[in-house]
Order: structure tokens, then C-alpha cells, then sequence
């Protein structure tokens, strides 16, 4: 399945432009909302892509360590002295 991308900015992202997306996006908490406002704006289609495989990544990391994290804690008080 092929998309088209009418009526949508495709122009290359220079390397300057992406040092300054990667200067704001680590900027805590401003990132977070920075990546919502990307990843629904139709302006700039790798923009947008990014800005949501960012969101998704992050989600599986903050799942991936939620569970870490309640394991290691049983784990941890499972341990009686």
C-alpha cells in the first residue's frame, strides 16, 4: 500500500533544523508536549512520523519499565532478614 502525500510539506529536513528538534526535544516535559503537537500536525510528514515513533518508543519503554520495576520490588520483598 502506497501513500500519497498531497497537499503535505516532503521536503528534506536539513541537518540543522534536526539539531534543533533534538535541542528542544530534550528539554524535560516541554518534549512530551512538543511530540503530541508533531505527531497530529499535517505541516511536515517526517516530522510527524517521527515525533509518533518517539511517543511509541517511549511508551514501551515506560511499560517495559514499570514491570521491571514491580518485579524487582516483589522480588525485593519477598526477601525476609
Amino acid at each position: 500500500m502506497q501513500t500519497t502525500y498531497e497537499n503535505k510539506n516532503t521536503e528534506i529536513i536539513s541537518i540543522k533544523t534536526w539539531l534543533l528538534y533534538l535541542f528542544i526535544l530534550g528539554i524535560p516535559f516541554v518534549n512530551i508536549i512538543v511530540l503530541i503537537v508533531w505527531a497530529f500536525d499535517n505541516y511536515n510528514v517526517a516530522r510527524s512520523n517521527f515525533a509518533k515513533a518517539s511517543l511509541i518508543m517511549g511508551a514501551i519503554g515506560f511499560v517495559l519499565m514499570f514491570i521491571f520495576y514491580y518485579f524487582i520490588y516483589s522480588a525485593m520483598d519477598s526477601m525476609h532478614y
